[in-house]
């Protein structure tokens, strides 16, 4: 895992500001804190950060140049299959046995399409020195992030937005455009990013830049392709869901140095861990944290699974007042704010202390197999679909009377009600907001009204969503929604912060398109994720199976109106002097959670600490 970062001035010339890549670079170093490297020519500056995972020797150190001398990389991520790759390659000659050489012998043999051939997490940029070319690639899913700013002819980019910032060639203005993503998501969504001008690239695309403008392609879309499988039979997709799961964590496990696994004790980390047992000669590494509170304490389930799989298990020991201690250095360490990626920086944090650079983790169970309630919320709702699209005249006033109570879960229900039809891009952003329509022009400026990027996101999706099974489609909304802007982009920048590379089995994009044709008769879950424990049987106890779901949460309420309470109300008042925010507004909201007022959620308020925080850390007005 690594960071990568580069200019292109297309004019180039003695003007060309090649050193503004090195304070980039020096940005990114917690990423890659091995090695460091870069390149320059007249067009091009490229610079790299790396952590050492697979050819541990200097030879692969990057940027890297191809045989040719035609086509230099910087590659921040990982392809699993990459020994397969090589074996195609023919007579390249080979200078280092890692992956990075094969996905520029790639490129430079198949050109940017080689990204099909790749089962990976990856973004990277190839600079073409013949045809003075910039490619910059994405995985399928956006597991590993990657940011560009485009004006004129040139291009910036890096895989944190603050080195773009620390290149000094990009202002450090917010985006008010994006802020309405952000205080309705909690994070910020493709095509945008906190910094105006500063752009995503689109999971699953390449965009290539040249003296004559850009062009961009998309080469993977969610369920696009449907597999060649009978899904009439339950004994055959049970097997290949077991099957894929198997290979998508020996995948995982390819590394030149040792591997671990965070291990909850839930349902999704206990699959990860057994599948390790199972694939591996070597015992899994593995961590839990635990808790005195045993409201938050898994513990006891974790070793549970342990002791089944001979783990060699580290219990990393942690209170709460240990969590709020590292608050601090977890708000520091966000890249892009989000309001839900602290706890990923303690786990990553205790595990990284153990001497660990690579751990899977369970993350993206829920995704595939149902666990969260919505998925049958949406489920049943379907159901009604067609009396919901007949009663649009009906639905209107009642819509209008919720949106002006102070519930935000009623003013959530009301804008289900206006929308024209009952499809899952119109119910989907709802289940996910954090701040409905009306609070959000009570509270702030921003302005309310047409789409946001996830709206703009689902409609162009909506045609190949409506054809797939109904859980399918919210696994699909869930990735061009929070999976990828929330929950992929915390696990990446938290983890990162402490230089670990985190391997998510569940996001591997085989398995992904599989369980996007699987119907809704066998993903239904009768009980939790019960398509998942079945198809894996009997590697889970059933002490795990049927647990209570607890998951990783704090009592923030109580804690913001506690010892977070002068962090949080100095933030609140700083921020309501933004010309963004109705000052007098925001406060009072504030004075209300103070109050203890039911209807006014924490989350509500502290994506606007965060926001507050991460403007005054990285200098953006």
């Amino acid at each position: 895992m690594c960071g990568i970062c580069g200019i292109a001035d297309f004019p180039g010339g003695a003007s060309f500001p090649a050193g503004r890549v090195r304070p980039m670079a020096d940005a990114l170093r917690h990423r890659g804190p091995d090695a460091g490297g870069f390149y320059a020519d007249d067009t091009v500056a490229l610079g790299h950060r790396r952590l050492s995972i697979i050819d541990l020797s200097d030879t692969a150190n990057q940027p890297l140049t191809d045989a040719s001398g035609r086509y230099v990389v910087v590659f921040n991520g990982e392809l699993y299959n990459f020994r397969e790759v090589r074996a195609q390659l023919g007579d390249y000659p080979f200078r280092t046995q890692g992956d990075t050489e094969v996905l520029l012998a790639a490129f430079a043999t198949w050109g940017p399409d080689c990204v099909k051939r790749f089962r990976g997490m990856f973004a990277f940029a190839v600079w073409d020195r013949q045809e003075r070319k910039l490619c910059l690639c994405r995985d399928r899913l956006g597991v590993k992030p990657l940011y560009y700013h485009h004006s004129g002819d040139r291009v910036v980019f890096a895989s944190e937005v603050r080195a773009i910032l620390a290149s000094g060639l990009v202002a450090p203005e917010l985006d008010r455009q994006a802020l309405r993503d952000y205080l309705s998501f909690q994070s910020f969504a493709h095509p945008l990013s906190p910094v105006r001008g500063v752009r995503q690239v689109q999971a699953g695309s390449w965009t290539e830049f040249s003296l004559g403008g850009s062009r961009s392609n998309v080469y993977w879309t969610p369920g696009a392709e449907a597999p060649d499988v009978d899904f009439g039979d339950a004994a055959t997709v049970r097997g290949r869901i077991r099957g894929l799961l198997r290979d998508a964590v020996a995948r995982r496990l390819v590394s030149d140095v040792p591997v671990g696994a965070f291990l909850s004790g839930g349902i999704d980390s206990s699959v990860v861990v057994g599948l390790m047992a199972e694939v591996s000669s070597e015992r899994p590494i593995t961590f839990n944290v635990s808790f005195a509170e045993r409201e938050f304490d898994e513990s006891a389930y974790a070793r549970l699974v342990s002791e089944r799989f001979h783990t060699r298990h580290e219990t990393v020991h942690m209170s709460p007042d240990d969590f709020l201690a590292r608050l601090g250095e977890a708000l520091d360490a966000m890249d892009s704010p989000s309001a839900d990626g602290p706890n990923t920086f303690v786990v990553s944090q205790a595990i990284r202390h153990a001497g660990i650079k690579v751990a899977l983790s369970g993350v993206g169970g829920d995704e595939l197999f149902a666990g969260y309630p919505f998925f049958r919320t949406w489920h049943r709702m379907a159901r009604y679909r067609g009396l919901f699209d007949a009663t649009a005249l009906l639905r209107q006033p009642l819509a209008a009377l919720l949106r002006r109570t102070r519930s935000t879960r009623l003013q959530r229900v009301a804008s289900i009600l206006r929308a024209p039809r009952l499809d899952i891009a119109a119910v989907y952003p709802e289940f996910r907001r954090i701040l409905p329509e009306p609070l959000l022009e009570v509270l702030t400026v921003t302005g309310v009204g047409g789409p946001t990027s996830l709206d703009a996101r689902l409609a162009s999706l909506s045609p190949s969503l409506g054809r797939l099974p109904l859980l399918a489609q919210v696994s699909a909304a869930e990735y061009a929604g929070y999976t990828q802007h929330t929950l992929l982009k915390d696990t990446d920048q938290m983890s990162m912060a402490v230089s670990l590379e985190i391997r998510e089995p569940f996001f591997d994009h085989e398995l992904v398109d599989f369980m996007l044709h699987v119907p809704d008769a066998l993903r239904y879950p009768t009980y939790p994720k019960s398509l998942l424990v079945e198809s894996v049987s009997p590697l889970l106890p059933d002490e795990v199976v049927h647990r209570p779901k607890q998951g990783f949460l704090f009592p923030w309420r109580l804690w913001m109106r506690g010892p977070l309470r002068d962090f949080c109300e100095a933030r609140i008042v700083r921020h309501a002097e933004r010309p963004f925010i109705r000052g007098a507004a925001l406060t009072a909201y504030w004075r209300r959670l103070l109050a203890g007022d039911p209807s006014v959620r924490w989350q509500e308020i502290w994506q606007f600490v965060v926001l507050e925080h991460w403007m005054e850390r990285n200098g953006v007005q």
